[in-house]
């Protein structure tokens, strides 16, 4: 069984190429740290195997803020690690505006049950 973690990208809002990898990046380790300071052993172990392995990620894209906020939840009740991140508001976005979620380390069959029919970024 591999591991994968899944960072979604809004497409509705206008990001540079450089917000949208540095959105990514935090989604990424916001999800890897809340895994790994969580008290489920499950989510720690899933963190040292997706490490071994490489860390494999995915970037896909949403198109709503709703659409991201779904997912997020889905994650959530799944009992996936997860993450959420919003923007500081300090060069292209309003503050507080929903850029990206990240979902994992995780199986990948439990990761793709919930982001399998979205496109890449």
């Amino acid at each position: 069984m591999g591991y994968k973690q899944a960072i979604v990208l809004r497409r509705d809002i206008s990001m540079g190429k450089g917000k949208a990898a540095a959105q990514a990046a935090h989604a990424s380790l916001e999800a890897a740290l809340k895994a790994l300071r969580s008290s489920r052993a499950e989510w720690r172990e899933w963190l040292e195997r997706w490490l071994e392995e490489g860390q494999e990620k995915v970037v896909l894209r949403a198109d709503s803020e709703g659409e991201m906020l779904k997912l997020y939840e889905e994650a959530e009740r799944a009992g996936l690690p997860a993450s959420l991140v919003r923007d500081a508001g300090r060069t292209q976005l309003p503050p507080g505006t929903l850029t990206a979620i990240a979902i994992g380390p995780a199986p990948e069959e439990k990761v793709d049950k919930l982001t399998g029919h979205l496109k890449l970024y």
